[in-house]
């Protein structure tokens, strides 16, 4: 994972990203359940960023919580920053991008089913897909 920070103004996010990747990942939106193009993704590979292509999250930590978004057990070692969100009237945690500092969405701690307990809630736009990928972006 790069150590410099990605930093853009709102102006170079908007020429780069499509109306909802802009909402979701700069303004912390959510897309809506069950829309998302990578939520039935089970191909070998690496998911990445949309917004800066930094690693995320290998497949193999993907799985299936029926929760209407990618959902995966564990991120990259240093990929995401998780920040504490108190919008909505309740207390959950954010995650972000460690590189760009886009939001990916949410980690709940509900996922009895896998090894580490935690349940990474990701909006799919959030996300690319790198079929057989790994390492650094080029």
């Amino acid at each position: 994972m790069s150590l410099n920070k990605i930093v853009k103004t709102d102006a170079e996010w908007r020429a780069q990203l499509t109306d909802l990747e802009f909402a979701v990942l700069r303004e912390a939106g959510t897309e809506r359940p069950w829309t998302g193009e990578l939520i039935e993704e089970k191909r070998d590979g690496v998911f990445r960023c949309r917004a800066c292509g930094a690693q995320l999250f290998a497949s193999g930590t993907k799985f299936d919580s029926h929760c209407g978004w990618p959902s995966f057990y564990d991120a990259d070692p240093g990929a995401v920053v998780l920040l504490e969100d108190r919008s909505h009237g309740m207390v959950r945690t954010e995650v972000r991008c460690a590189a760009c500092d886009s939001h990916l969405g949410h980690v709940f701690p509900d996922a009895p089913q896998t090894p580490t307990g935690d349940r990474y809630c990701i909006n799919s736009v959030s996300l690319t897909f790198d079929q057989g990928g790994a390492g650094e972006q080029a």
